[in-house]
């Protein structure tokens, strides 16, 4: 691995457009900063509104030729793009550890798990099927076939800087469409390196573009405006959804949602309560807390709440937090002033109406913003964390009575995309399960995302499916053609 100066040396830090990099037309530039220190590591291109008709104007001229390319032709760019991520792995994990903070193992395996899904859709573009058969009727036959959406736009988020940009670009590009990435402005360093290597691979110039910027609504906003556009996917928060939704709506643009979550995680009393505090820390503190599939209220049915808040403490007390680039460091920084702010509001709130703190609190003095693991015990049901998003390393812990009344406080929240069950009974497993309000329910594991399942909520936390053998669906329209 490189030294982190001659990596950001190297780094390409202005606009990819047209299979090129190129300067803001403005000339305007923003600062990126790692979390662990508040410093400012690089400035990249700002992108406006111009940069983005440019983008689109690339987008749209290239998207006749890229749909018409052979399927198997574009699975072969994506395979090589997934090769060259996986040899390029060490760079990419400090270029995430430095932006965005995470542990350095924990950015490792965001590189193995984004890079995936540059191998599973490149083995799923070939795999995209219609069907041929005859009306019922008998007065004719019925074709149907997939095409691409055409130009799409890709807003993505700055906790997986990496997988949450090829969980879109993949499946967009295997499926024919061109695109446009605005990734956050807090972590665009991953991507702009993710733009080398598709330009390393041999992507047609205008297939993709990533415009990063400090301020996305006048880059987005014609872009929405203008009928080249055919689809938005939106990671991030159900307010910002919510907006995209209704600027998707005056054109009628195709949209995916992937949006806030409030994962409930419910112990039952029939549960493994070791098995249960080890699935916790990983639905927990996988990202530090900041993950949309996050545990984020500790349902413990009170014959076991005691055993398990304590052992959940002690393991959370004994975590190291420091610059993920450290040895041992298993919990990072928080990623921006804001966010500990955030976090220490509902920490506050729940305090103030009653919570209990177990361990941890408050924010770690210093540089950087870091703040301590925590557990919350006897948390009010009026507290805003049990209604709010925390996206940080605090566990709130409530109880119940009953397996039914357990399913009732698990759901009794707008959001609904993902949620985690513990029990040995069998049946209880698959009752519950069905039962919960949520696009994806773990049973017995504390981590769930995989490149081969379907990734989404429901209610409040989004519209479509990412990955799986549903995720290149969100990227193709159906087609029926009447024949005689």
């Amino acid at each position: 691995m490189r030294e982190v100066a001659e990596l950001l040396a190297a780094l390409p830090t202005e606009l990819w457009i047209g299979g090129e990099q190129t300067p803001a037309l403005t000339g305007s530039t923003f600062p990126v900063h790692n979390p662990a220190t508040g410093e400012v590591l690089i400035e990249v291109a700002d992108a406006a509104a111009a940069d983005g008709a440019r983008a689109l104007d690339a987008a749209a001229a290239a998207q006749s030729g890229w749909a018409a390319t052979p399927s198997r032709l574009r699975a072969e760019i994506l395979r090589r793009v997934w090769e060259l991520v996986i040899a390029r792995r060490d760079d990419f994990a400090m270029l995430m550890t430095l932006e965005m903070g995470k542990p350095l193992a924990e950015s490792h395996g965001e590189v193995d798990y984004g890079a995936e899904f540059l191998r599973w859709f490149a083995e799923e573009a070939v795999r995209v099927h219609g069907r041929y058969t005859h009306s019922p009727s008998g007065n004719g036959r019925i074709l149907v076939t997939k095409q691409p959406v055409g130009p799409t736009l890709a807003i993505t988020p700055w906790n997986f800087p990496l997988a949450m940009g090829t969980r879109k670009i993949a499946p967009a590009l295997a499926a024919g469409c061109t695109m446009v990435v605005k990734p956050a402005a807090e972590t665009p360093l991953t991507m702009l390196l993710l733009g080398q290597v598709f330009a390393d691979a041999g992507l047609p110039p205008g297939v993709l573009s990533i415009l990063p910027t400090a301020d996305a609504a006048p880059l987005t906003d014609p872009l929405f405006a203008d009928d080249r556009l055919r689809k938005v996917t939106f990671t991030g928060s159900t307010g910002v959804g919510k907006i995209l939704l209704a600027q998707s709506a005056t054109r009628v643009l195709r949209a995916s949602m992937e949006l806030g979550g409030n994962a409930p995680f419910v112990v039952f009393a029939d549960a493994d309560i070791d098995a249960a505090v080890d699935g916790a820390m990983a639905a927990k503190m996988r990202n530090t807390g900041e993950a949309c599939t996050a545990a984020n209220r500790f349902h413990i049915d009170n014959a076991v709440r005691a055993e398990f808040t304590a052992k959940l403490t002690d393991r959370m007390r004994a975590l190291k937090v420091g610059p993920g680039h450290l040895d041992g460091v298993q919990v990072g920084p928080l990623i921006s002033e804001k966010q500990c702010g955030t976090v220490t509001e509902l920490v506050r709130d729940a305090t103030e109406k009653g919570a209990l703190v177990a361990t941890g609190g408050a924010r770690i003095a210093g540089e950087g913003y870091f703040f301590e693991p925590t557990v919350l015990t006897e948390v009010p049901a009026e507290a805003r964390i049990l209604r709010e998003e925390v996206f940080g390393p605090v566990a709130a812990i409530t109880g119940f009575d009953g397996e039914a009344e357990g399913i009732i406080a698990a759901d009794n929240t707008e959001f609904g995309l993902a949620a985690y069950i513990y029990t040995t009974d069998l049946n209880r497993a698959l009752r519950v399960a069905e039962a919960l309000e949520a696009g994806m329910v773990g049973v017995n594991r504390g981590v769930i995302s995989d490149v081969a399942a379907p990734f989404g909520g429901v209610k409040e936390s989004g519209l479509g499916r990412e990955a799986g053998t549903e995720g290149i669906e969100e990227y193709l329209e159906t087609k029926y053609i009447a024949l005689p």
